[in-house]
């Protein structure tokens, strides 16, 4: 009778061990199967040219999903990504033209101003948004979906709905640019995530952001300041929407008023199928970019094979529905 009993118990856990590696390692071996099955697809796919220019088309996504991934780990979202893009690089680009009718009064000046000044637009709709979702408990989604308004309309009346173009050769360098071969874009998305990583994973901060999500009532309860957290969280997605921007204004070699539109529906596909819970609580950023390097692949994978871009926004469609779905069918499992 003993050995009937066991046999199930044996079954269970093997069940839930197998359960357990498909959500730890299910996100990494969907890429690699993917990788696989475009390489055979097209000789062109794994040459190191088409490999560079993977990692360049994902590195501004990238960059915008680890931003969005502190956001949705605290149960909130963020529409307004793209439209700060835009912002941010109107801004920082208006202090580097040579044009006199695109600038402000005495540009071009120093690269570290208009770096800055990127950045600070960034940091400045964060705390915006933050502050708004934090102290007036506004939902996430109406107070970043007046952002992503708001922003864009201030970027088309700053730039008189116009671009700005030639930016100096020092600021196009941190999207043109390379070291040791590696293209500037890949190396800022490297440093950002594995900042992100450090913040989430080795430190208190990190923690909290955690235990915001997972109960926000239980972490009020153990003396977490909620409110600080999530307006936090907000600052450091804009402070990256900032460097986004930047990074494509210097890659374009103009900013464009219209830059940076649907950006958010790209990040927020990274993170989800990145397996980041949108209930909150759960995620990595490991995921995160993984999910980033899916879509950038997909996408070029499907241009390769001269795939229109219709179908691209299908399957897009169809991956973030699939990743909601497993994220709430592991929710009811637990």
């Amino acid at each position: 009778m003993s050995s009937i009993e066991n046999k199930p118990a044996g079954n269970w856990l093997n069940s839930d061990r197998r359960r357990l590696i498909v959500q730890e390692y299910g996100i990494f071996l969907a890429f690699l199967l993917l990788v696989a099955i475009l390489s055979v697809s097209n000789e062109f796919f794994l040459t190191p040219g088409n490999i560079s220019n993977v990692l360049l088309q994902t590195s501004i996504n990238g960059i915008l999903a680890i931003g969005m991934t502190f956001v949705i780990l605290t149960r909130g979202i963020d529409l307004s990504v793209g439209s700060v893009v835009a912002l941010a690089g109107m801004v920082s680009a208006s202090f580097v033209t040579s044009s006199a009718t695109a600038g402000i009064a005495g540009a071009p000046y120093p690269m570290a101003l208009a770096l800055a000044a990127g950045i600070l637009v960034g940091v400045a709709c964060g705390a915006v948004v933050g502050l708004i979702v934090s102290r007036f408990s506004v939902p996430a989604f109406v107070a970043t979906l007046g952002m992503l308004s708001a922003a864009r309309g201030a970027t088309l009346i700053y730039g008189g709905g116009r671009p700005v173009p030639g930016l100096s050769a020092e600021f196009r360098w941190i999207g043109t640019g390379n070291i040791l071969g590696i293209p500037m874009p890949v190396i800022l998305l490297a440093l950002v995530f594995g900042i992100s990583w450090w913040v989430l994973a080795r430190t208190r901060f990190g923690r909290y952001i955690y235990a915001v999500g997972g109960n926000p009532h239980a972490a009020k309860t153990s003396g977490l300041n909620v409110s600080r957290i999530r307006f936090m969280v907000y600052v450091i997605s804009g402070a990256l929407s900032g460097l986004a921007g930047m990074i494509l204004s210097a890659r374009t070699g103009s900013a464009l008023p219209q830059a940076g539109i649907a950006y958010e529906l790209d990040a927020i596909a990274a993170v989800v199928i990145g397996g980041t819970s949108l209930s909150g609580g759960v995620g990595r950023v490991t995921g995160t970019l993984i999910g980033a390097l899916i879509i950038g692949v997909m996408n070029n994978g499907l241009d390769l094979m001269g795939i229109q871009s219709y179908y691209q926004q299908v399957l897009k469609g169809a991956l973030i529905v699939g990743a909601v779905m497993l994220d709430q069918k592991r929710n009811q499992g637990l």
